[in-house]
């Protein structure tokens, strides 16, 4: 077997994964990156874990993905994972985290309703976008502390064995996850300057990895090994790669290269044609060594980009490409895709 075909170097997708509780999920636009980030909820919820799938980017996308109508700032149980495990959904926005911050801490969500009745929360998140990235940072990383009981049992075991957030893209996540810096502007003390200190000592600990979701192809893997590389120097944890949308293996070694050079046995297609009763099996053998042409180009050129994303050194973890939609089954065997893979909770 060529390594390259077959896997990635190195160690499995289990250390990308032990002893992590939040999960956070990006990937280039187009990568279905919210499928990934549902997918793996599912798989780490799956042998009895209580997990938190929580969206960000306000666009209703895990709702949209099962088929349901809008959901409400709240967590709701939408998924059952085998072995009695459950996915709970939160579609977080910043006003309603800015309102629920009011309420836990100061006591002040009337004020902070009122607040919204004047605009000021929306006024304030977008002359201070930084404040937004706080806010929904803080609400993800609130979740992973917080233990059953709330504040009267703080020894307690946790509400959630794991949560799974779908980030913003590749492009913004840095930023996004850097509140550290982003809360500089706003304020150098107090309890904003509090609240994101919390947030990034959760997020810079052993406890979070970022994953990338990608596709075979150039773009979104460079936007990737980039993506990777800033999360480093940010001094945040890669974690694994979803290399999603993996078509099937059908040529490999002598047979691959044949076809990528255009030298397939077209006589033994003929004949082939043939046996099963095909009618212009000439013709038709040549239309099949085009299509058989095209395949092993595209599939030498994903051959290579996975070689470059190995080249990086963070396990590789796939998901086939499905045909005929998406809906919950097909997102249970995504979930026993990944399982199979060594991702655990």
């Amino acid at each position: 077997m060529n390594e390259r075909e077959h896997g990635p170097r190195g160690g499995g997708p289990g250390e990308a994964f032990a002893g992590a509780r939040l999960h956070i999920v990006t990937g280039k636009g187009g990568t279905g990156k919210t499928t990934a980030a549902t997918a793996l909820a599912l798989a780490l919820a799956t042998g009895g874990g209580r997990v938190l799938l929580m969206e960000v980017e306000g666009r209703q996308g895990v709702a949209s993905l099962l088929g349901s109508a809008p959901l409400p700032y709240e967590e709701r149980v939408m998924l059952s994972a085998p072995g009695g495990g459950s996915v709970s959904v939160l579609a977080a926005d910043a006003e309603a985290a800015l309102l629920e911050y009011l309420e836990m801490f100061y006591g002040m969500r009337r004020a902070g309703q009122a607040l919204t009745k004047l605009g000021a929360v929306d006024f304030a998140t977008t002359i201070a976008p930084g404040l937004r990235d706080v806010l929904l940072t803080g609400k993800a990383t609130e979740a992973v502390r917080r233990r059953e009981g709330g504040r009267r049992s703080p020894g307690g075991p946790h509400q959630y064995d794991a949560v799974v957030m779908d980030a913003p893209p590749t492009g913004r996540i840095g930023r996004f996850l850097n509140v550290n810096s982003e809360v500089a502007g706003l304020a150098r003390m107090g309890p904003i300057h509090e609240h994101a200190e919390r947030a990034m000592s959760v997020i810079r600990s052993d406890q979070a990895r970022v994953h990338f979701v990608t596709l075979l192809e150039e773009m979104p893997a460079q936007e990737t090994r980039d993506g990777i590389a800033e999360v480093e120097a940010l001094g945040l944890r890669p974690g694994a790669v979803l290399v999603n949308m993996v078509g099937p293996r059908l040529l490999e070694g002598v047979e691959l290269t044949a076809a990528a050079i255009g030298e397939l046995d077209e006589v033994a297609l003929i004949d082939g044609l043939r046996v099963v009763g095909a009618t212009d099996p000439t013709g038709l053998a040549a239309d099949l060594a085009g299509e058989v042409r095209s395949y092993a180009l595209r599939h030498l050129l994903e051959l290579r980009v996975r070689g470059e994303l190995e080249d990086v050194g963070r396990p590789l973890v796939e998901l086939p490409r499905l045909e005929g939609g998406m809906d919950r089954a097909a997102l249970t065997g995504l979930a026993r895709r990944l399982s199979e893979q060594g991702v655990r909770k």
